[in-house]
């Protein structure tokens, strides 16, 4: 009778250890439409409307339908190119701030329309949902809730009778869809029919937001709805590309649902970088960027491109993170991606595939301190190879520090570590290590604060080891993890360095040594039988200046600058108001130093205009300005409306333009102002008459173009 009832107590024990439950969830959880986007990685969206006909960020309204007419409009091209960079999906802006709509709308005449292109009987969004059917790619909208055009805007009728009739138009015409993307800009200056004048908006009401989300939710339940803070996919809070160095899926939301705005400008923004720990909702961060520096096309941005390494980098720090990555593409005139954009795609995906192509811990052996009941075939750590983003191993309840080694059974060389967690558990582990087996012992490589759905650990150095340890330092509960990769990415030599000082002199530096830096000031590509760089050189006018190094047969990256007219003799000879730091700071060549005009009194008021003026010293024909916002992640004090003015004697001044900095707050960077046609001067001023917050003007850098 001992021996049976032992038997039967081991049978039971056996039997209870195998049918062990899974971990139970942790905190908030991803919807099955948030678990789709997530998968995707990476997208683009694309910005191609009448603001590519006028050179501007955002249209004002009164653009006219008849400048839209894209000769060799190529959707399969566009998208195409996109796949080839290994993004899965886009997002077409089918209607931005301007009202203009792609797609033949019954809401408002202000459509394609009414275009010359194919005699009015085009549809961008149609086409675009054509070649994502061909190619195999996710497709989204973004419909501006914002309409500098319509004569509604503000008033209730908008709301129902054309924004929520647009949506509903796109939702059900052109899906299915995987994102319906919204963001945060609303109301101000406007065309509005004719009444050109600006409008205000309580942004948490106006758009009654939960029923039409709503919409949303009924036409297209497979999308997730992405907006300032979500409600599916919250703005990573910059426009940068990157996420927080610890990054949380979880989120509260904060100022816009209550229609207020941080008092310092960006206090929203940073924890939305981040995310917070524990937060009410799963919003992860989408983190869009531009491929150039604006939106939409322009051509004085040719050649300046975010080159295949940039963008790596940004899939690091973006997907590598556990966030998405938005890639902002924009055709150009004649409605096609510069061969140049083409390029860097097709090289960026590239360099993904490869490095990313072979795990090089397919194969080894697993060590874990621990196993879930001790059921490997259920909770092993073999789960965390077969490619797949929810199976996973798992620990015990009260084992929240496991350790799992890696027996590679060979020296292998790697600079990549993948971990990813079972989000549909939650997320859960709040830091962990690697080490790797060298010199006969363990060597810490690696730390993490956060893993989430996907955390890639670039590592500055290759490692060679034959084995390699994970150690969880940090977790509420027991773990669930998913992934983990070894990979190799391929030897690159880095891009030259070039600076310019304010006399006009040029260095070109590397952070490692090369045979040879050769560099063009025409704007060409750099090659070994172009200019040899031996020593800083004088480059007075400006121009565009490249250079690439050369190591036996392999070449660098190119660092491209585009310089303006030298600031070499420059003074400045008078501000209004006096007050505020030193004035040369916004001539002096370093973006780093900063005038502005900026109270710690919070109180206090400002007063418009708040101007500059600077004496060049010699009279020169100008065709441009340029102004650099403060780069330091601060809003208040950049500049959002702006007059030029210029003068020969310094006391009669003439207006050269006026306008504004669209969309500068989110994406603080230089400014590229065209005159309508070339001034010869002496002076110019700079004259700010709105900024984005605070109660002074802030200015990095102005300068001046005269080719």
């Amino acid at each position: 009778m001992k021996k049976l009832a032992l038997v039967l107590l081991l049978v039971i024990t056996f039997s209870t250890a195998f049918a062990q439950a899974p971990p139970k969830p942790y905190g908030a959880l991803p919807a099955p439409r948030q678990l789709n986007w997530q998968e995707t990685d990476m997208y683009c969206i694309i910005h191609f409307s009448v603001a590519t006909y006028t050179d501007k960020e955002w249209g004002y309204g009164d653009e006219d339908p008849q400048i839209f007419n894209p000769k060799h409009f190529n959707a399969l091209q566009i998208v195409g190119a996109a796949k080839a960079g290994g993004f899965k999906g886009i997002v077409v802006v089918a209607k931005h701030h301007d009202g203009f709509c792609l797609w033949p709308t019954k809401t408002t005449e202000h459509n394609i329309s009414k275009s010359p292109w194919k005699d009015g009987k085009g549809d961008i969004v149609r086409e675009y949902q054509m070649a994502c059917q061909k190619l195999r790619m996710k497709m989204g909208v973004y419909c501006s809730p914002w309409d500098r055009n319509n004569p509604l805007y503000g008033k209730p009728e908008y709301l129902t009778d054309i924004y929520q009739k647009q949506l509903k138009e796109l939702y059900a015409n052109y899906g299915p869809l995987f994102m319906s993307w919204h963001d945060g800009a609303n109301g101000g200056d406007g065309y509005y029919g004719g009444e050109r004048k600006a409008r205000t908006i309580d942004r948490s009401t106006y758009y009654d937001w939960k029923n039409t989300w709503g919409i949303t939710r009924k036409m297209q339940p497979g999308a997730c709805i992405f907006g300032d803070v979500g409600p599916d996919v919250r703005w990573v809070g910059n426009e940068e590309g990157h996420a927080g160095e610890t990054y949380w899926a979880t989120y509260t939301p904060e100022a816009p649902d209550a229609g207020k705005e941080p008092a310092n400008g960006y206090s929203r923004y940073e924890t939305a970088t981040e995310g917070i720990r524990n937060g009410k909702y799963w919003m992860p961060a989408e983190c869009d960027v531009p491929m150039r520096n604006g939106w939409f096309y322009h051509q004085s941005q040719d050649g300046q491109s975010k080159s295949p390494y940039t963008l790596f980098d940004l899939y690091y720090k973006s997907v590598g993170r556990g966030a998405c990555l938005d890639l902002g593409l924009s055709p150009d005139k004649d409605g096609e991606l510069s061969d140049e954009d083409v390029n860097i795609l097709k090289q960026f995906g590239q360099l993904v595939k490869q490095t990313f192509a072979v795990n090089l811990a397919a194969g080894a052996s697993f060590k874990a301190s621990n196993i879930r009941g001790g059921n490997a075939a259920k909770f092993g750590p073999a789960f965390l190879l077969d490619q797949s983003r929810y199976t996973y191993w798992a620990t015990d309840d009260n084992v929240t520090k496991p350790r799992l080694v890696i027996d590679l059974h060979q020296p292998k060389t790697f600079n990549v570590i993948r971990l990813r967690e079972n989000i549909k558990l939650g997320q859960r582990i709040e830091g962990a290590a690697v080490d790797a087996w060298m010199n006969g012992e363990w060597k810490e490589i690696a730390t993490v604060s956060s893993i989430g759905a996907n955390r890639l650990i670039r590592l500055p150095n290759n490692i060679t080891a034959s084995k390699v340890r994970l150690r969880i330092t940090a977790s509420p509960v027991c773990i669930a993890l998913s992934d983990f990769g070894l990979f190799k990415e391929p030897v690159h030599l880095t891009a030259p360095l070039i600076s310019r000082d304010k006399d006009g002199t040029v260095v070109i530096s590397t952070s490692a040594p090369v045979a040879s830096v050769h560099y063009t000031i025409d704007g060409t590509e750099p090659t070994l039988q172009t200019p040899l760089y031996s020593k800083p050189f004088s480059l007075i006018n400006g121009g565009i200046i490249k250079a690439r190094g050369f190591e036996a047969k392999q070449a660098s990256e190119i660092d491209t600058k585009e310089f303006d007219l030298s600031k070499s003799g420059w003074k400045v000879v008078g501000t209004n108001p006096k007050n505020g730091n030193e004035p040369s700071n916004a001539i002096d060549e370093n973006v780093n130093t900063v005038w502005n005009t900026l109270s710690k009194d919070s109180t206090q008021t400002i007063n418009y205009p708040q101007e500059i003026s600077i004496d060049m010293g010699t009279t020169q024909t100008i065709k441009a300005f340029t102004y650099l916002p403060r780069q330091d992640k601060t809003a208040n004090g950049i500049a959002d409306k702006y007059a030029f003015y210029t003068s020969n004697d310094g006391i009669n001044w003439q207006q050269a333009a006026t306008g504004e900095f669209s969309n500068i707050r989110s994406n603080p960077v230089e400014q590229l102002i065209p005159l309508a046609q070339p001034v010869s001067c002496r002076y110019f001023k700079f004259a700010v008459l709105h900024v984005v917050g605070g109660n002074g003007v802030a200015v990095a850098e102005l300068g001046l173009k005269v080719k």
